[in-house]
């Protein structure tokens, strides 16, 4: 009759085997964490409910933007990649503006900052000012981690169709833009 004595290399080779199933376990949950969240259907309606102060104060409401594609940027002015993609962002609105394409820069920042930022870093876009509170308008759109850049692409029945955690890949965008218009 054999026996089972779980000596030291078993003992070892045990704790290596659970070691590995709660790595991969702690995986699949943060993988999970950081994929953006499906908001609320009523996420689009309320952003377009909202009036946002430009960098100088003067109020835009968001309603303006119903009824063409949009391309909403959150992003800050501490956030490297944010301030990164904000030339290409600004050059493809430049470029697709005129077939109808919108889009907006909500700054998680303070006025000033972005006031001062936008002075030196142009952008052919409007920017909105959402302080700390824009955070939570990103966690509507289903930004679950609160992460910047993010990027939510709304087609012209104000419906989401693509949410872009990270930095933008400036031609997956502009192909999402476009399938659009199909």
């Amino acid at each position: 009759m054999i026996s089972f004595q779980p000596g030291p290399s078993k003992r070892r080779w045990l704790l290596t085997i659970l070691a590995a199933a709660g790595a991969g376990l702690a995986g699949v949950t943060s993988a999970r964490k950081l994929q953006p969240t499906i908001p609320p259907d009523h996420a689009v309606s309320t952003f377009q409910a909202l009036s946002l102060p430009d960098p100088t104060g003067k109020p835009i409401e968001m309603s303006r933007f119903a009824g063409r594609p949009l391309v909403v940027n959150f992003w800050a002015t501490w956030c490297p990649p944010c301030v990164e993609e904000m030339p290409e962002l600004s050059a493809l609105y430049k470029e697709r503006k005129a077939k109808g394409l919108q889009m907006i820069g909500i700054g998680i920042d303070s006025a000033a900052k972005v006031a001062d930022f936008s002075t030196k870093s142009p952008v052919a876009y409007p920017l909105a000012v959402a302080g700390l509170s824009g955070t939570e308008l990103a966690r509507a759109f289903g930004n679950a981690t609160g992460g910047l850049p993010f990027t939510v692409l709304i087609d012209r029945h104000g419906r989401i169709a693509q949410r872009i955690p990270g930095r933008v890949k400036i031609d997956a965008l502009r192909s999402a833009i476009d399938a659009l218009d199909r």
